[in-house]
Parts: C-alpha cells; sequence; structure tokens
C-alpha cells in the first residue's frame, strides 16, 4: 500500500486537531454517566418523582443492578453506536468535501486505496475509543454509586459480548463511507444512519424472522440482545454482514479511484 503510513498520520493528524474528536468523547463519556445515574434511580423510585418519562426510562431497565446495567449497556452500544459511530464515519469520509479539500487530497503522490485505508483505519481506532469511553464511564459511575449485584464472574463475559457488539457495530460503518462519497459531503450519510436505525427497529418488531437477513440487526442477533424471539444468525446471516462490509469497502475505494471529482 503506497503511502499507507504517510496517509495514516495526516488523517491522524486531521483528528487530532479537530474540535470532533473532543466532542464525540465528551458526548459517549455524558451518555455513559447517565446511564449510570439511571441505574442509581431504577434503585430509589422515589427520586423520579411524578416524572412519567423518567418512571419509564428507568422501568425498561429492569432491577437496577449489575446484570441489568450490562445488559443495558449492550443494548446502547447496538442502538447508540449506529448513529454515532456513522457520524464519525461521515465527518471522516464527507468533511474533504464540505472543507472544500478533496482535489488538494488527490493531487498528492499517494495511492487513493492508501487514502481511503488510512481514513477507514482512523475511524475505526476513533469509535474504538468511544466505545470503550463509554464503557468506562457507566462502569466508575455505577461503581461510584454503589450499584448493587458486583460480581467479577459476569464482568469477562459482559466485556466479551460488548466488545463484540461494538466491533460489529462499527464495521457496519463501510457502506456509510460509500454514501459520503457519492453525496460529497455529510448530509446523506447521516440520513443513510438514520434510516438503517429506524428499519433495524422495524424488522426487529414488524418482521422478526427476517432480521437475521438484514445486516444491521446482525449484532444484536449476535451479542443476544435482541432476545431469544428473533432467530440466532446462520451461514447466510454471516453472509449478508459479510459482503455489506465488503462491498461498502470496495465500493469506496472503487469511488474514490474512478469517480469524477472535478
Amino acid at each position: 500500500m503506497n503511502g499507507f503510513g504517510s496517509a495514516l498520520w495526516v488523517e491522524s493528524l486531521k483528528v487530532r486537531r479537530s474540535k470532533m474528536l473532543i466532542g464525540t468523547v465528551a458526548v459517549f463519556a455524558f451518555i455513559g454517566i447517565v446511564m449510570g445515574l439511571l441505574m442509581f434511580v431504577a434503585q430509589h423510585p422515589e427520586i423520579s418523582g411524578r416524572s412519567a418519562t423518567l418512571s419509564a426510562k428507568t422501568s425498561a431497565i429492569g432491577k437496577g443492578d449489575w446484570p441489568s446495567f450490562f445488559g443495558f449497556l449492550v443494548q446502547s452500544i447496538l442502538a447508540l453506536g449506529v448513529m454515532g459511530f456513522g457520524i464519525v464515519t461521515s465527518w471522516i469520509f464527507g468533511r474533504e468535501f464540505s472543507d472544500r479539500t478533496v482535489k488538494d487530497l488527490l493531487a498528492l503522490p499517494v495511492s487513493r486505496f492508501a487514502i481511503v485505508s488510512a481514513k477507514f483505519a482512523i475511524g475505526f481506532i476513533w469509535n474504538i475509543a468511544l466505545a470503550a469511553t463509554l464503557l468506562a464511564a457507566g462502569m466508575i459511575t455505577g461503581l461510584a454509586l454503589h450499584v448493587p449485584g458486583w460480581s467479577g464472574g459476569l464482568v469477562w463475559p459482559f466485556l466479551e459480548v460488548f466488545t463484540k457488539s461494538a466491533i460489529l457495530t462499527i464495521l457496519l460503518c463501510a457502506p456509510v463511507a460509500l454514501v459520503a462519497g457519492v453525496g460529497r459531503g455529510y448530509l446523506l450519510p447521516v440520513g443513510f444512519v438514520i434510516l438503517t436505525l429506524i428499519l433495524t427497529q422495524l424488522v426487529g418488531v414488524g418482521m422478526p424472522l427476517a432480521a437475521q437477513y438484514f445486516p444491521w440487526a446482525f449484532p444484536a442477533l449476535v451479542s443476544g440482545a435482541a432476545g431469544s424471539a428473533l432467530p440466532h444468525p446462520g451461514p447466510a446471516s454471516w453472509t449478508i454482514y459479510c459482503a455489506t462490509i465488503l462491498l461498502g469497502f470496495l465500493g469506496t475505494v472503487a469511488w474514490w479511484r474512478y469517480a469524477d471529482h472535478v
């Protein structure tokens, strides 16, 4: 990959100097803290008072203990991750068009495959960091508020499921990168992310048997967060999921290489 190291350094520099990195980390940390606070409210329902909205939120959590909190964290990274990871990917691939720097970038003596690969690598690292931020903020808040039911035997299975859910969700950002290129900016990929989130909910509720063939429902099925009512993913599910990622990556590379950027 000619110039991959140089492209990776440039992309990392863009991220480090942007306000987007600090903003997304702050948002994910805030969400983790709020989730921990909701667990505390679930233990003390008198805090919610007459707030029907807050009562509904806490009642959906469960018993307000660590097993419920672990499940809540997994569900959050599956749902909120789609939006957060998608926005990060939209920014990485769409900012060149919004800032009108794409021509300067493509004029550099670096292969377009290297440029796209570097952007995907930075996006993966960034999104992993966001998932870790959410996890750390949530668990620290839970420990600080003395959420009951802590057990060392539950931690490692939870971390395995959480990590698997985060990685499977992050990899689905490949089509978002393609949409960002075709849309030449942020708007279209963000709309695409919202659409996939809505369709995932509709498929899971209205067509549960078809969920195994919808790639954006795949992470929830693998992690078990979707519940036992939905089918477990089989070979066809894995094939569709991997094909979606591969087509997103190769399509992005092809678009950056062959599209008219004039």
